[in-house]
């Protein structure tokens, strides 16, 4: 069982920053991706980004590429999402997961086997 938890959302304006972090515990393992994804009010959840916990490997929605960094922090098991140069399109519930998906479907819900509860994100215009 692995345990996700989620902290940093909250209100923004436009153009401003927030920093998200996923830490998380129990049976982690070496070879796991950790995700990040959002649900904007009425859509489907969607991708934004990844990291695995070993290397360098970074992915990212094309909408999120140079405004978003994901980076981590193995000897806190923490995960972290800067998100810089915010719009009113970032507006979602953000939430991390964790799974050992190949990167051909790092994209895809269902490659991951552990959420944590998510956080709002709402970005003011």
């Amino acid at each position: 069982q692995v345990q996700l938890v989620e902290s940093g959302g909250g209100l923004v304006q436009a153009g401003g920053s927030l920093r998200l972090s996923c830490a998380a515990s129990g049976r982690t393992s070496s070879r796991a991706v950790m995700g990040w994804f959002r649900q904007p009010p009425g859509k489907e959840r969607q991708f934004v980004a990844a990291i695995r916990w070993s290397g360098y490997d970074t992915y990212y929605v094309a909408s999120v590429k140079g405004r978003f960094t994901v980076s981590r922090d193995n000897a806190k098991n923490t995960v972290y999402l800067q998100m810089d140069s915010l719009k009113p399109e970032d507006t979602a519930v953000y939430y991390c997961a964790t799974g050992i998906p190949p990167t051909s479907t790092i994209a895809t819900m269902r490659s991951y086997d552990y959420w944590g509860q998510g956080t709002q994100v709402t970005v003011s215009s």
